[in-house]
């Protein structure tokens, strides 16, 4: 477990310091979301793709193009991450995201749409089907745990782990731009194996607005949504990453279905040959799981 923790704690403290517009939703809409942008393609059920920490919206380009011709899809881009403009005031950024994606659908007329959401993404899909059940009819969270810090051991809590989280909030904030484009550049190599793909994820994190992006690690590291999992009415699909950089297969798996043990209608998929940015590193695998999930 050592290693799994270590490698995948590496990562993401790397990751941490280190249009077309389609047609517009049949119904009119009456509530413009100040956390968040859509870009909507396709016609058919709806699916809502939301990215992950400083992530742009194109990380679903080729999931999007393959859903087009048979769905509607929603494609969220999260205020101040990747050159968008954040919108809002400093504050939270998590829980009022999942607000304003429950008043979007809520506005828009959109009955139990499918849900996809990778890593905060993911995290804010699951906080969203919880919240508002009413607003997902089945989600699935890519390569995400309902509590990240749990990577620092299993009996750790929020509240043990927030002083940490809030130095490393302020560090990032006050990094300047040359020493965070280094730590990114640095990080990058342990979320996506494909060198191709690598300066796309640091260039997203790079154009990212410093304060929020350091504010919704934090809020991912000190927010434990373990004890609400079970509460979850929509069926979850937890797709996850392994590569044997990552320790061994049995640690990485206990680390994935203990997490969403306790909901009531999850099933897992693995995929290998992959890190975090999983739609990169096997898109093949990928799609065809995204295929499986809305069949």
């Amino acid at each position: 477990m050592l290693v799994v923790r270590q490698f995948v704690l590496a990562a993401f403290a790397a990751f941490m310091i280190g249009s077309v517009v389609g047609p517009a939703p049949a119904q009119a809409q009456d509530f413009t979301p100040t956390r968040f942008s859509v870009e909507v393609r396709g016609a058919g059920p709806d699916v809502i793709l939301i990215p992950g920490l400083g992530s742009s919206r194109d990380v679903w380009a080729a999931e999007a193009e393959a859903l087009v011709a048979t769905h509607r899809v929603h494609l969220v881009q999260v205020a101040g991450f990747a050159g968008q403009p954040v919108g809002v005031p400093a504050g939270e950024v998590i829980a009022p995201l999942v607000e304003e994606l429950a008043r979007y659908i809520e506005a828009n007329d959109i009955e139990r749409p499918a849900v996809i959401g990778h890593s905060m993404g993911g995290f804010s899909g699951l906080m969203l089907a919880r919240r508002h059940p009413e607003s997902v009819g089945r989600l699935m969270i890519v390569d995400s745990l309902p509590f990240f810090s749990a990577m620092f051991g299993p009996q750790i809590t929020a509240a043990a782990v927030e002083p940490q989280a809030r130095m490393m909030r302020d560090q990032i904030s006050a990094m300047d731009d040359a020493a965070f484009a280094a730590q990114q550049a640095g990080g990058v190599r342990r979320l996506v194996k494909t060198e191709a793909r690598q300066g796309e994820v640091v260039a997203w994190s790079i154009a990212s607005d410093r304060a929020t992006f350091a504010q919704a690690m934090y809020e991912v590291m000190t927010t434990d949504m373990r004890p609400e999992v079970a509460a979850v009415t929509a069926p979850i699909t937890v797709v996850y990453a392994y590569d044997p950089a990552m320790g061994p297969e049995a640690m990485v798996d206990g680390l994935y279905r203990g997490g969403y043990a306790s909901a009531p209608n999850v099933n897992f998929t693995r995929i290998d040959g992959a890190f975090h940015f999983v739609m990169f590193d096997q898109p093949a695998a990928f799609r065809a799981a995204v295929a499986a999930f809305l069949r």
